[in-house]
């Protein structure tokens, strides 16, 4: 048999409603940690089947991606009727790694502010390694399979779903998280209750105002019982995140582009309060 029918001609059946990555030309991924696990793709993987992988990433031939522990599942329309599946693996940590993790990443207060307000701090990948258990796949660290019969390494379809992968870590870092075993729920959960145990997280005891007779009062009784420069102190130390109210609402159960709208949200909140205090300044 001819090589030829071992292989699915280079137009693919267009579909409707298939995830479309934002970026229409050059790299895909815009934050650091995107950026980190596309660089990995492009350093081990064939340069061709990549370039292939990304026209069909931008055309919306992935038509759905599910991130687990230790695998990502997708499904990808080429250019026969039905769509390939596609499997990516990866090794997820267990439960007694992930609470070294944790505890390391708690006893960071600037890491687990940033975490707890949605955000991936680079350092963060420095602990994984010091725990010798790195934060993003390796040459041969990837567990690849599609459907096809294409044998190459990676086939066009894993390739498209792996530049969709990456454009999802972008819209929520916390996904990189969920692929290595630990959900975002859980993680920030741990983080604190590390930090309440390790005294990490530090909030104002009430004032010691003097409790005095009324009687004792009547001629400065109008007069603050504690000096405004101690309330000013007080006020600069317990800011509220800009997006606490998201924090503290039950998230409503909305996806847009596959993404909870709550991870839509929370950039948005805090772009807005980023805004407010430069125009303050000004």
């Amino acid at each position: 048999m001819s090589g030829r029918g071992w292989f699915e001609p280079s137009r693919p059946v267009r579909v409707e409603g298939g995830i479309r990555v934002r970026s229409r030309r050059g790299s895909i991924g815009e934050r650091w940690w995107s950026r980190r696990f596309v660089d990995v793709l492009e350093r081990v993987c064939d340069p061709g089947r990549l370039s292939r992988g990304r026209s069909y990433a931008r055309s919306g031939q992935v038509l759905e991606l599910e991130v687990g522990p230790g695998l990502v599942t997708a499904r990808v329309q080429g250019s026969r009727r039905a769509p390939y599946r596609v499997e990516i693996g990866v090794e997820a940590y267990g439960e007694e790694e992930w609470r070294g993790l944790a505890g390391a990443l708690a006893a960071q207060a600037l890491y687990r502010a940033k975490l707890l307000a949605g955000e991936m701090p680079p350092e963060i990948e420095g602990v994984f390694e010091e725990r010798g258990l790195p934060l993003f796949p390796g040459e041969g660290d990837l567990e690849m399979d599609c459907s096809c019969p294409d044998r190459g390494f990676p086939c066009k379809h894993l390739s498209a779903v792996l530049y969709v992968l990456a454009e999802a870590f972008d819209d929520d870092p916390f996904l990189v998280l969920a692929w290595r075993g630990m959900g975002r729920d859980t993680l920030l959960a741990a983080l604190r209750e590390e930090g309440g145990a390790a005294g990490g997280v530090s909030r104002p005891g009430p004032l010691d105002v003097a409790d005095v007779p009324f009687a004792e009062r009547m001629a400065d009784f109008y007069q603050p019982g504690v000096s405004p420069a101690r309330l000013r102190d007080r006020a600069d130390g317990t800011d509220a995140p800009p997006d606490l109210l998201l924090r503290l609402l039950d998230p409503p159960p909305i996806k847009a582009r596959h993404i909870p709208l709550l991870d839509l949200l929370r950039p948005a909140y805090r772009a807005l309060a980023e805004r407010e205090t430069a125009d303050g300044d000004d």
